[in-house]
């Protein structure tokens, strides 16, 4: 029996928009069995917080043909859950400010055996569409108004 490859992806995966999906793909095709992460609010530091609470954001991406489990974050640290899908593969987002170095090194000082990769980008495919949930946001607000809530969980 061949073993099976488990790859896992992460981010914060708020606002699902196309780039969501052809990194959740993409990072499928690495292997046979993919769970995604989705990061908490506690640990989303390099970016404006969520819009979506985690559970919402876990579910959307669980609902994607790609992805075979999704899986909430450990709220105190991020690699709790690696430690527990101990996955052959984990690949990083395109854009993802992760360096694959530091991954690699801080997995194998937990005894983490297992790939990194960078999963491959991609252009939008007509002249309106938005890759980023931040664009999203901001063209929200600029053609609908209002203020950001900070106090959302």
């Amino acid at each position: 029996m061949v073993p099976m490859t488990r790859v896992v992806a992460q981010g914060t995966f708020d606002l699902l928009h196309p780039g969501h999906v052809h990194y959740l793909e993409d990072a499928a095709a690495h292997g046979d069995e993919l769970h995604a992460i989705v990061a908490r609010r506690t640990n989303v530091t390099h970016k404006p917080a969520p819009v979506l609470c985690a559970r919402q954001r876990r579910d959307m991406v669980a609902a994607l043909d790609a992805v075979d489990e999704a899986h909430l974050g450990d709220p105190a640290d991020v690699f709790v859950p690696i430690e527990r899908l101990d996955p052959d593969v984990i690949v990083l987002g395109f854009d993802q400010h992760h360096d694959e170095g530091d991954i690699a090194d801080a997995l194998a000082d937990r005894g983490i055996d297992c790939r990194v990769e960078r999963a491959s980008g991609r252009e939008p495919k007509h002249e309106d569409e938005l890759l980023s949930s931040g664009d999203i946001v901001d063209r929200i607000l600029r053609e609908r108004g209002g203020e950001a809530d900070a106090n959302r969980d």
